[in-house]
């Protein structure tokens, strides 16, 4: 069979299962539709958590980003997995413990303030829609090349699943859809690195290989790629090219965004009781390590295959994988000396003359993970088994973040704002309603992308760093801190690191340059300012305004306390 015949078995085969699933567990209440009727076994949400964080941008992107920049990618690798750490520690047990359906719910009845609730709404939405970009892009990637149609083509099917079970299911039926779209991408993921793996270095383990030595040479993999690097004019792959502040300030930012990010808080709403919430982040963790551990194996193994079969060959005899990707954009060749060979250089390469080289080949990152097992001749079943993993990947996190939309829009702003005394039904029909626009939007978000898929999760993750996570870690932590505080934190953080990226990315990118960059903080780590205005404009403001009413801080006292008495509260709404 060829490659787009298993694309197309694969790929059909797991979306009857997603649609099936939706179809089982189709919501029949809010409560199913919002958190699942809070009747989730730890191990199946710490699976559903793991598929709904790791998006398009953990799957397709992240090895794609680490084996372009090497070191200096990693940063992604310990942020997201930092922050998953802190998410366990720090935040969910308490936020299951407070009972509320959604983040804006919490931030509403914890700051006992309308205009509080509102502005989580509005932050909400705006981090979702932000984040989902990425994965619609996924989508439209990877239905563009394996099947060989158009990306728009590709985005608009992608919207049809994920309109069917989201809609149908909510989150009951995203939960148990997320589950089997783990067990679709861990395996999607982790097969190929085992072959790559074996092939170049003769270990079957990725985290060992990408360690050790290469078969043909007995030389070290990544010795042997720095060496590469060096001679073609890239920065060495184990060196770095960052400063020291813009790698903690954008590996802060993706930890304390994790935490903050509003789709993967309310998955620990789902569970029966206060502990499972923290059992089911740690099952999570365990689950995310898979994937994460083999992720710098797999960038490794992307682009020594790479380097190996396009440096200094000539186009004419380039294989099938090339020119089926340059069909779609990604990759493009310019022969600028007109020598028909490929000349793949960085800003370093000099020729013999000492003239600079110019590089001919361009390569947008997020295909290396998809086109890795085509580059190393894999059989053909493995490929397609990558393309299913990825639009498993990318639409575990869209339905996630267009859930958050719906809730946001159906249960904080019109049950708890503008209609309080709407019916359950009338809820749950603005809800499908709500997520429907959601997904239309998304669609063309995703046809019409902006940035690579991982830049475009960093700078969801900011936002979130930036607005959620003061007020989150203070409305559980601090007693003082009120609605005035809360309310100007969350508005100055995202206003003024929405307005960082916007600029540096979109009005003036030519100045997107450390030498222009505040304190030399590129927009992808600017949350971590953003989150420091938050807390100290919050804390200032809290300070010289009333403190919180005598019945919100015995909440504050009562979801600190380790028991499982007390886990809902009475709403706090003044």
């Amino acid at each position: 069979m060829t490659v787009q015949a298993w694309t197309f078995a694969l790929v059909s085969l797991s979306f009857a299962l997603y649609i099936g699933i939706a179809i089982w567990s189709r919501a029949n209440s809010t409560s199913e539709f919002y958190v699942a009727g809070k009747g989730v076994h730890p191990v199946a949400n710490g699976m559903a958590t793991a598929a709904d964080w790791m998006s398009a941008a953990s799957f397709i992107s992240m090895a794609g980003i680490i084996s372009f920049l090497g070191y200096d990618g990693s940063v992604y690798l310990m942020g997201w997995t930092g922050g998953y750490v802190l998410l366990a520690l720090l935040l969910a047990p308490y936020l299951r413990k407070f009972g509320a359906f959604t983040v804006p719910d919490f931030v509403g009845d914890r700051y006992y303030s309308q205009a509080a609730r509102m502005v989580a709404v509005v932050c909400a939405i705006f981090v979702s829609f932000t984040y989902v970009a990425g994965q619609m892009r996924g989508v439209g990637i990877v239905f563009s090349r394996f099947l060989e149609i158009d990306i728009t083509l590709g985005v608009i099917i992608g919207m049809g699943i994920v309109f069917f079970y989201a809609v149908l299911g909510g989150m009951k039926g995203i939960t148990y859809t997320q589950v089997a779209q783990y067990c679709v991408l861990i395996f999607a993921y982790t097969v190929p690195a085992i072959f790559l793996s074996l092939l170049i270095t003769g270990n079957p383990i990725p985290q060992f290989g990408f360690g050790g030595a290469e078969q043909e040479t007995g030389t070290y993999l990544l010795d042997h790629l720095n060496r590469l690097h060096e001679e073609l004019g890239f920065a060495a792959y184990t060196g770095g090219t960052k400063t020291t502040i813009d790698i903690f300030a954008i590996t802060a930012a993706l930890m304390v965004g994790t935490a903050g990010l509003p789709h993967v808080i309310i998955r620990f709403y789902t569970v029966p009781k206060v502990r499972d919430a923290r059992i089911s982040a740690g099952w999570a963790l365990m689950f995310i390590a898979i994937l994460y551990t083999v992720a710098p194996a797999v960038a490794v193994f992307a682009r020594t295959n790479l380097l190996n079969t396009v440096v200094n060959e000539p186009y004419a005899e380039m294989p099938e994988w090339f020119t089926k990707w340059e069909t779609t954009g990604l990759i493009t060749f310019e022969d600028h000396n007109n020598d028909g060979l490929i000349q793949y250089v960085g800003p370093a390469a000099t020729a013999a003359s000492g003239e600079p080289l110019q590089n001919e080949l361009t390569i947008d990152r997020d295909i290396m993970v998809l086109a890795n097992p085509e580059i190393a001749r894999l059989p053909n079943w493995v490929i397609a088994l990558v393309a299913a993993g990825g639009l498993a990947a990318a639409l575990s996190t869209a339905a996630g973040l267009l859930l958050v939309v719906s809730t946001a829009v159906s249960h904080d702003l019109l049950k708890r704002g503008l209609r309080p005394k709407i019916t359950e039904k009338g809820e749950l029909v603005a809800a499908r309603i709500s997520a429907a626009v959601a997904v239309i939007i998304a669609g063309y978000l995703g046809i019409n992308p902006f940035a690579f898929v991982a830049e475009v999760v960093a700078f969801a993750f900011g936002l979130a760093a930036a607005s959620f996570f003061p007020v989150i870690i203070l409305g559980i932590f601090s007693k003082r801190l009120n609605r005035e505080g809360a309310i100007a934190g969350m508005l100055v953080g995202i206003t003024f690191t929405a307005a960082y990226i916007v600029y540096f990315k979109f009005v003036n990118p030519a100045a997107n340059v450390a030498d222009n960059w505040w304190f030399g903080i590129s927009p992808e780590g600017i949350g971590t300012v953003g989150m420091a205005l938050n807390f100290a404009v919050a804390l200032v403001v809290s300070r010289f305004t009333a403190p919180p009413p005598e019945h919100v801080q015995s909440i504050v006292e009562r979801i600190r306390v380790p028991r499982e008495s007390g886990e809902t509260h009475q709403t706090a709404e003044a």
